[in-house]
């Protein structure tokens, strides 16, 4: 009887196993595969849904709008990833080659962009080098800012932690046993930089490069603030969709940024799997720094000036919003934050965003435990999971733009049972979770991956519900990672606007639009301040986010002293 009943609770158990697998490969068939299908579909149509084929295709790539777009995006999104990937080697290899002081502090620096919406930048340029900006009235220098400098310099910006982040990592993890065996070849320091250090991060430079380019190729944010009538790719989405309701041809517009995006995200699996196999060959030896105090000065002085630009670009902002009339009447005031747009109020749409990034946050870092979970951690049903963890890393090669539009294509079609979100908080936290989805799929599937079967195993033996061991062990093990995936959710949903600007509803307007619709309107001032708000905020949540890290490692320790 016993052993019937352990039977019936395996069966039960693999059973709800099996549920939970198909409902996650239900749900990312729902909100990822079939919106792009319908996409690729909604481009061989015209306005009136008549069947046209390719027509849409070829209008669009030979017209001079289209050659004029894609040269201005070629053109913006190849300086920027040449400058960014540049600055950002050289400013990991400040940190990780040399003996520098206050490298915690440059770390934490060379991420502050992240915290802010791309819109800050331009914001932040306007009043330095716009025609009333410091600079230009101050010291008399008067810079082409809206066009191609502009954007430019405000993806450099956007693009730069991410570069620093993928080269910093591989900086640091270079085998000091390459550079022993090149100085006993008596190989001088020159060539060891380009015999050893660069042969030995090319997959990570590769990486970064085309993770710049397609950010910034894809970026709708910095050229709608400063791009004046400089047409890129991702504001002609916009126009067309938004300016034109033609949501073919922006369907259109939005699989040429998925080209870029898509490369990016083949050259990114293959990278990661080259690098994967090169770090098991064997055990890294950290790098030796040898003194060098001309060395360390320069990369000093050089990581100081590129910490002290993102400190000025953001203290510029917050101090705008403060300011009653720049630069004319330096008084401060709290005027701007009233946000007078006659449309909106900018507080209501701060708290909207708020709420949004919490949402998106608390369901999204759910979402992705979950299926990372049942992808590493359950053994049977193999083709289901594989389809699953296929499902899940589509999301890398779609540009938030295009997420917006296929949700348009799919969620506003009256025939659509799920008809009822389009217009809700609901498909705004949708497409910012599919939006952001993929790398906290990734990395919490890399986490799980090092907690050892063993425990799965044992309880199998003992005969104690699966359920338990996720809650008792599984969990507690994962939660650095699940917290991070937290902080990535919210502050990415916080700053974002490619998605969003496709799927709010004017009743339930998001802070980052309304941003955009105040420095349309002139409001420059109220702008800032708003994104003052975000930047602050998401400054607030990381340093909590900081503090309960260090609670958590703290009770690791005091655990561990305690078994021994």
């Amino acid at each position: 009887m016993n052993s019937l009943k352990e039977i019936k609770e395996l069966d039960r158990e693999e059973l709800l196993k099996k549920l939970l697998i198909v409902l996650m490969v239900t749900l990312l068939v729902i909100f990822i595969f079939i919106p792009v299908v319908m996409l690729l579909f909604t481009l061989t149509k015209d306005r009136h849904g008549q069947y046209v084929g390719f027509e849409n295709v070829k209008m669009y790539l030979t017209s001079l709008g289209f050659r004029i777009s894609l040269k201005n995006s070629l053109f913006v999104s190849s300086i920027s990833t040449i400058i960014s990937v540049m600055l950002a080697f050289l400013y990991a290899y400040g940190l990780t080659r040399t003996n520098i002081k206050f490298k915690g502090a440059y770390h934490y620096l060379a991420l502050l962009p992240i915290f802010a919406p791309t819109m800050l930048y331009g914001i932040a340029l306007i009043y330095l080098f716009g025609n009333k900006g410091f600079i230009t009235m101050g010291l008399g220098i008067n810079l082409e800012l809206y066009g191609p400098l502009g954007i430019i310099v405000s993806e450099i910006i956007y693009t730069f932690p991410q570069c620093f982040l993928i080269l910093y990592i591989a900086l640091r993890n270079t085998d000091n046993r390459l550079y022993e065996a090149a100085e006993s070849l008596g190989i001088n320091k020159f060539k060891q930089f380009f015999y050893v250090t660069l042969p030995g991060i090319k997959y990570s430079l590769i990486s970064s490069v085309f993770v710049a380019f397609t950010l910034s190729f894809t970026d709708f944010g910095a050229p709608k603030i400063v791009g004046g009538s400089y047409n890129v790719l991702a504001t002609d989405v916009y126009k067309q969709v938004v300016g034109q309701n033609n949501l073919p041809m922006g369907s259109t517009v939005g699989m040429i940024l998925i080209i870029p995006a898509l490369l990016s995200f083949i050259i990114d699996r293959v990278t990661n799997s080259k690098l994967k196999n090169g770090s098991e060959i064997s055990d890294l030896r950290e790098v030796k720094i040898k003194d060098n105090k001309v060395r360390d000065i320069i990369f000093m002085i050089f990581n100081s000036i590129i910490s002290l630009i993102f400190v000025v670009m953001i203290f510029v902002v917050l101090l705008a919003a403060f300011i009653k009339v720049w630069p004319y009447n330096l008084s401060l005031t709290l005027d701007h934050f009233k946000f007078n747009t006659g449309s909106a109020s900018g507080l209501t749409s701060y708290m909207n965003s708020l709420v949004i990034a919490l949402l998106t946050a608390i369901v999204g870092t759910f979402i992705t435990f979950m299926n990372s979970y049942l992808i590493e951690k359950v053994k049977s049903f193999k083709i289901l999971r594989g389809v699953s963890y296929l499902l899940s890393i589509i999301p890398l090669s779609l540009p938030g733009l295009v997420i917006g539009i296929s949700y348009i294509i799919f969620f506003n079609n009256p025939d659509n049972p799920l008809n009822f979100i389009y217009g809700t908080i609901a498909i705004v936290v949708i497409g910012n979770i599919i939006h952001f989805y993929s790398v906290p799929f990734i990395n919490l599937t890399g986490n799980l991956k090092k907690i050892n079967n063993n425990f799965e195993e044992a309880a199998m033996t003992l005969k104690i519900p699966f359920y338990k061991t996720l809650l008792k062990v599984t969990i507690p093990m994962s939660l650095e990672g699940i917290l991070e995936n937290f902080m990535y959710f919210f502050t990415n949903s916080m700053v974002t606007i490619s998605a969003v600007v496709f799927l709010y509803s004017p009743k339930f307007m998001l802070a980052t639009i309304l941003i955009v619709n105040l420095d349309d309107a002139g409001n420059t001032a109220g702008a800032a301040a708003l994104a003052s708000l975000i930047i602050i905020t998401n400054l607030i949540v990381r340093v909590l986010y900081q503090l309960i890290m260090k609670k958590i490692n703290k009770n690791k320790e005091y655990k561990m002293e305690r078994s021994l």
